[in-house]
């Protein structure tokens, strides 16, 4: 893979690439200052939050592309176990303080979202789009940070097409649908809990046994095991288990802190809105339904710096940064075929367009939707597991291997 000279040859694991760390850092920290000083503390704070997810996404290599995808082509099933843990652990620390309605002081909600034909098309679209545009909504912002310029193209695809659904939100909402279920309100938190984590279990041991018939064991999650503890952590890689149980720990801050479960999509309409009025497009949006819903009007009005959803993606780029120089493998990436930029572009436009109308991607809809307790989030799972095939038996028409 072709790289610029900013890559180094490890050694200490503060000192792998201490120019490029020390600007991360300082660059990091001079934009927490200049949010707590022009906006709040609790923006500055939102920030630095996105940073510690980025840098944990980074450490863990945890996506959920790869993951998919390597169940898919090859039997392997770790990731997947990783995030049924990251969901048990999410789910036993979210239900309890959605059904009392507040986290230390905060009023909590959670995302509770109706079954509509909207979810099943768009999380389809979302699944076939992540594995052309060879990441998901948080996998693109960590992979960004990391120095694979690459990236950018499909964030760019995934703005364009999230302001594209935007205008076609109404019409979505008109299409057939059940009312939301909420299993924390309709069973109550103890029930609730021990049914998910039923599934996830059921889960789990599917992959199991998948792995097992296949190829005779189960692969160990051992990342880093022949390195010191201190130089995992700063460095890493760290195992996926780290990833899912810091991960699942930041989400709840998330909600402590900003009221709601971490929502990476969210941002991606405001940026397509605000690049087209930049552009001098000629776009109305403020007269399109999906801006005129409270929250989002405000949000439209506003600047990016003020919206939550936009400071932890840009928090998360900034932890990736600091991740990846501190593992020695900060690198600028860039070159790939031809069609490979088409299928970054494709993909990420199909990202964008159902996030938005599935209320959500792999963070916000099933992440965060299984951990409010809101049934849409497995119907995601579903509907972007079976896209996320299809996206995987499509790869090789813009010459990516599908493994």
């Amino acid at each position: 893979m072709p790289a610029s000279t900013l890559t180094a040859t490890p050694s200490s694991p503060l000192a792998r690439q201490p120019l490029a760390l020390s600007v991360a850092a300082v660059s990091l920290a001079a934009f927490f200052i200049y949010l707590m000083d022009s906006y709040s503390t609790h923006n500055g704070l939102v920030m630095l939050l996105g940073a510690a997810l980025g840098i944990s996404l980074y450490h863990a290599s945890f996506g959920f592309t790869t993951a998919w995808r390597t169940l898919v082509t090859t039997g392997r099933g770790r990731a997947v176990r990783a995030q049924m843990l990251m969901l048990a652990i999410a789910v036993c620390l979210f239900f309890p303080a959605l059904a009392a309605g507040e986290l230390f002081g905060q009023q909590v909600f959670g995302f509770v979202r109706p079954l509509s034909v909207s979810v099943v098309f768009g999380a389809f679209i979302f699944g076939i789009g992540m594995q052309i545009a060879n990441g998901c909504a948080s996998g693109n912002l960590y992979h960004a940070g990391g120095g694979q310029i690459r990236a950018i193209p499909s964030m760019i695809g995934f703005a364009a097409g999230a302001l594209w659904a935007t205008r076609d939100y109404e019409w979505w909402t008109t299409q057939p649908s059940l009312a939301p279920i909420d299993l924390i309100g309709s069973l109550g938190v103890v029930p609730a809990i021990a049914l998910n984590l039923l599934v996830f279990a059921a889960i789990a041991q599917l992959t199991r046994v998948i792995e097992k018939r296949k190829f005779g064991s189960v692969e160990a999650d051992d990342a880093g095991k022949d390195q010191p503890l201190s130089k995992r952590l700063l460095s890493g890689p760290w195992p996926f288990i780290w990833g899912a149980i810091a991960l699942a720990v930041l989400n709840f801050a998330t909600l402590a802190l900003i009221g709601r479960p971490w929502a990476v999509a969210l941002a991606y309409p405001l940026w397509g809105a605000k690049a087209a009025e930049a552009l001098n497009l000629g776009l109305d949006v403020d007269f399109w339904g999906y801006w005129m819903m409270p929250g989002r009007d405000t949000a439209l009005m506003g600047g990016v710096l003020e919206d939550s959803a936009s400071l932890m993606n840009i928090g998360v780029i900034f932890g990736a940064v600091v991740a990846a120089a501190l593992a020695g493998r900060l690198s600028l990436s860039w070159k790939m075929p031809v069609m490979q930029w088409l299928a970054t572009i494709i993909g990420g436009l199909m990202l964008g367009y159902g996030a938005t109308i599935a209320f959500g991607c792999n963070i916000g809809a099933f992440f965060g939707g299984i951990a409010s307790g809101s049934l849409h989030g497995w119907l995601w799972l579903v509907a972007a597991f079976a896209g996320s095939f299809v996206g995987t038996w499509l790869r090789p028409l813009f010459r990516l291997p599908r493994t």
